[in-house]
């Protein structure tokens, strides 16, 4: 039985095109205050393009905020927005073999949905990845990925993407004291 056919049963939907799925991932990574860096620049782009398969697209800031010393234009972050087989590939590869090689990882966290039934998980390290070898880089750097679904609440998205296999934990057997 495929993924749709256990998705239409278990959350009773009849039609088929009304099965929530996967539409876009994207993969984002800030640069702070190393925005400056030219070396730092160029690992984490060549680092994005190992992981994603894509070339990063650079994010200037839209307006300056004086806070955080950031003037318009200032190149703030790279992103990349995977879609079609490559997004499928990637989903497999971070499920499988990404998120068991997070330190510490016991399940992505029930709160990280929106409320439109997007996941957003953030890594504290690329090294996660298994495209990025450990000793051959100089540069750690943290990366958010957001996965946008169609799903119309978090109880279709939850269902959606345990069918994925992800591995879920709830909120509040948060013991981290």
């Amino acid at each position: 039985m495929t993924r749709e056919k256990k998705l239409m049963e278990e959350l009773k939907i009849d039609n088929v095109h009304a099965v929530p799925v996967i539409k876009t991932v994207a993969v984002n990574c800030g640069v702070g205050k190393q925005r400056d860096d030219k070396v730092f620049i160029e690992a984490v782009k060549n680092d994005l393009a190992r992981i994603t398969g894509q070339k990063p697209q650079e994010r200037k800031a839209r307006k300056a905020v004086a806070g955080f010393n950031v003037r318009q234009g200032n190149l703030v972050g790279l992103r990349v927005t995977l879609r079609g087989q490559r997004m499928r590939d990637f989903i497999e590869k971070f499920v499988n073999v990404t998120l068991p090689r997070v330190r510490d990882f016991r399940g992505v966290l029930l709160k990280s949905f929106d409320r439109n039934g997007n996941l957003n998980i953030g890594l504290p390290e690329q090294l996660a990845f298994p495209e990025i070898n450990a000793e051959k880089t100089d540069v750690i750097f943290g990366v958010q990925v957001t996965f946008v679904t169609t799903a119309k609440n978090q109880d279709q998205a939850l269902a959606l993407f345990k069918s994925h296999g992800f591995v879920f934990r709830d909120d509040s057997a948060d013991d981290l004291t």
